[in-house]
């Protein structure tokens, strides 16, 4: 599965998976006012078994099926 994947200037550490780019429609509008403004940081093809650095990409692939996009919040201590 093709994504894209921005990161918020507004928020640190915090990534949007997007199915199509440049789709910021599917997030909702008060999501999106809370991210700011998002750049383009990288294309990334993603398969079940592929691991990605802080979450699982069976739960990615998952949300941008049934949303359209997914958010990856920064790390909890």
């Amino acid at each position: 599965m093709h994504c894209v994947v921005y990161k918020s200037l507004l928020k640190p550490e915090t990534y949007v998976f997007l199915h199509t780019e440049d789709a910021f429609e599917s997030i909702p509008l008060p999501l999106r006012e809370t991210l700011g403004r998002l750049i383009k940081i990288m294309n990334l093809h993603l398969m079940p078994e592929r691991k990605l650095a802080r979450v699982d990409a069976v739960e990615v692939m998952s949300a941008l099926e049934t949303r359209g996009y997914f958010i990856q919040m920064p790390p909890t201590d």
